[in-house]
C-alpha cells in the first residue's frame, strides 16, 4: 500500500482532497464555458448568446457528468493501491467508461424529463445518444488520466524529497564522522608538540599548556554548539592561538605573514578548516628544517567565492593531487568542502621541491545570511 496514494485520499468518501477538487474545478471551466457557447449557438454566433439559456443547457446536459466524475479520483487510487496491472487496468477503466456514460445519458435525461417533459427527453436520447456517449467516454479517460498523472506527480516529488532528506541525513552523518576524527588529529598533534616543547623548556612548555586550554575550549564550543560553519574571524583567531603556541616551539624560526581583507572575515567557514592548513605547512616546511621560514596566510572574497591560501617557503614536494599524500588534515578538509558546497567547493595543492607548498580552499562567501558578494 502507497503512502503517498493513501494521503490523497479526501475526507468525503469517494471526493477527492480539497486542494484535488479545487485543480478539478479550474480545470473544468474552459470546458463549460466552450460547451455553453456552442449548446447555445448552435455553431452559429449570430444567433447571439443567452446566458440564463446556456447555463441550463450546460447544467441538463453535461452537469451530471462533472459529479460523477469526482468519484473517478477514489476509484483510480483504489486500482493504484490493488496494484492491478496495466492490461488489467486499461480493462477496468474501460468498462468504467461505458459505465460513466450510460449513467450520465440517463442522468441527462432525467433532467430534461422534469426540466421539459418526456418528449424533449425522447428527442434528446433519439438525437445525440451515440455521441454523447463517446463524449462522456473521452471525458472519462480524460479525468482517469488526470488524476493518476497528478498521483504520479506527487509520488516523484514525495519520492525525491525523500531521497534528499537521506542525501542530506547521509551527508550530515559523514560530516560529523569527519569532525570527529579531525578533533582527535588536532589534539594529538598538538599535544605531541607540547611534549616535545616540555623536553627542551619546561617555562615554555607551561606556557604552551595554558595556551593549549584556550585552544581546547575552542573545539569544545564549537561541537557544543551544534554549528560546523563559523565566522572566518573566528577561525582567524583560533589559527593565531595555534601559531603562538608552536612559535613558542620554533621561536624566530617561524615568521608569519598574515594577508587578510577585513571584508573576507564575517564569512563563514567550516570549523578546523583554517587550522589543518596551517598545521600541514608547519609539517612540511619548518619541522624538517632549522633555518628560518615564512608562512603567508591569505584570506580575501573572489568573486562570490571567499579565497583562502597557505603558503611556505619551505623545500616542497614532488606534486600531488590535491590533499592526497597529505595526511588525514587536509583530506578531512576537502571531503567536508565537497559534502557542504560539491563542486564549489575546493581545496588544491601546489608543491614542487623547493618551492614550498601552497594550499588554496575556495567556497562560496556566504555569512549565514546570504551571500557576501
Amino acid at each position: 500500500m502507497n503512502p503517498v496514494i493513501d494521503a490523497e485520499r479526501g475526507p468525503i468518501p469517494f471526493l477527492p482532497p480539497v486542494h484535488v477538487l479545487r485543480a478539478y474545478l479550474v480545470g473544468c471551466v474552459p470546458l463549460l464555458v466552450v460547451y455553453m457557447i456552442a449548446t447555445e449557438t448552435d455553431g452559429d454566433l449570430s444567433r447571439g448568446f443567452n446566458l440564463l439559456s446556456a447555463l441550463g443547457a450546460t447544467f441538463r446536459f453535461v452537469g451530471p457528468a462533472f459529479v460523477l466524475l469526482l468519484p473517478v479520483w477514489d476509484i483510480t487510487g483504489w486500482l493504484e493501491r490493488a496494484g492491478v496491472r496495466v492490461g488489467l487496468l486499461l480493462l477496468a477503466h474501460g468498462a468504467l467508461a461505458i459505465v460513466f456514460a450510460v449513467a450520465v445519458q440517463w442522468s441527462s435525461y432525467g433532467l430534461i424529463w422534469l426540466w421539459s417533459g418526456p418528449e424533449a427527453a425522447q428527442r434528446a436520447y433519439e438525437s445525440w445518444f451515440i455521441w454523447q456517449a463517446m463524449f462522456m467516454m473521452m471525458m472519462y479517460w480524460a479525468a482517469a488520466g488526470g488524476f493518476t498523472a497528478y498521483r504520479a506527480v506527487r509520488r516523484a516529488r514525495a519520492e525525491a524529497e525523500a531521497v534528499a532528506q537521506a542525501r542530506e541525513l547521509l551527508a550530515r552523518t559523514e560530516l560529523a564522522a569527519l569532525r570527529s576524527k579531525l578533533n582527535p588529529h588536532f589534539l594529538f598533534n598538538t599535544l605531541h608538540g607540547i611534549v616535545t616543547l616540555v623536553r627542551k623548556d619546561a617555562v615554555r612548555a607551561e606556557r604552551a599548556l595554558l595556551m593549549f586550554s584556550d585552544l581546547l575550549r575552542y573545539v569544545l564550543d564549537t561541537d557544543k554548539a551544534g554549528r560546523d560553519a563559523v565566522p572566518l574571524a573566528d577561525e582567524l583567531a583560533f589559527t593565531r592561538d595555534y601559531l603562538a603556541l608552536e612559535q613558542l616551539r620554533l621561536g624566530d624560526r617561524l615568521k608569519v605573514d598574515w594577508q587578510v581583507e577585513p571584508a573576507a572575515e564575517s564569512a563563514e567557514i567550516p570549523a578546523l578548516t583554517l587550522q589543518p592548513l596551517v598545521e600541514n605547512a608547519i609539517k612540511h616546511a619548518f619541522n624538517p628544517r632549522t633555518a628560518p621560514g615564512t608562512l603567508v596566510i591569505e584570506a580575501r572574497l573572489d568573486g562570490g567565492l571567499l579565497q583562502l591560501t597557505v603558503r611556505d617557503d619551505g623545500p616542497g614536494a614532488a606534486a600531488q593531487p590535491a590533499a592526497a599524500g597529505h595526511g588525514l588534515g587536509l583530506a578531512t578538509v576537502a571531503r567536508r568542502l565537497a559534502l557542504l558546497h560539491g563542486e564549489r567547493g575546493t581545496l588544491a595543492v601546489h608543491t614542487a621541491p623547493g618551492a614550498g607548498f601552497e594550499v588554496q580552499v575556495r567556497l562560496p562567501a556566504t555569512d549565514g545570511e546570504g551571500s557576501l558578494a
